[in-house]
């Protein structure tokens, strides 16, 4: 089986759908697939890639099996993105420096 991670499982919105219905509440499969214009088998792959990388786990419940959202696994994404925090700091500050440049200029061209 091919090791599936986070980046993968949100790279489609349908999966991406799923996690924010899930965020709040546990559904089964049907309830699930009764909100996508894909197939029952789509969407039941769809949740076996979220389940394969640890974004949501199915629990049987009697007959039906419901899926449960874990999105502290979502903190592997957030790790990745924080790295260019510094990045895009050092840009907005520049841009900062830029227009107080500029806003300074125009008061004293009298504008």
């Amino acid at each position: 089986m091919m090791r599936r991670d986070v980046f993968q499982a949100i790279a489609d919105p349908n999966r991406r759908a799923i996690l924010g219905m899930l965020a709040d509440n546990q559904l089964n499969l049907n309830q699930v697939a009764e909100h996508f214009d894909i197939t029952r088998s789509a969407v039941s792959q769809h949740i076996k890639i979220l389940t394969e990388c640890g974004l949501v786990v199915v629990n049987q419940k009697g007959r039906e099996r419901y899926c449960e959202a874990k999105m502290e696994k979502l903190g592997e994404v957030w790790d990745w993105l924080n790295q260019y925090t510094v990045f895009w700091n050092d840009k907005f500050d520049a841009m900062e420096k830029l227009l107080k440049e500029l806003q300074a200029k125009n008061k004293e061209d009298g504008k």
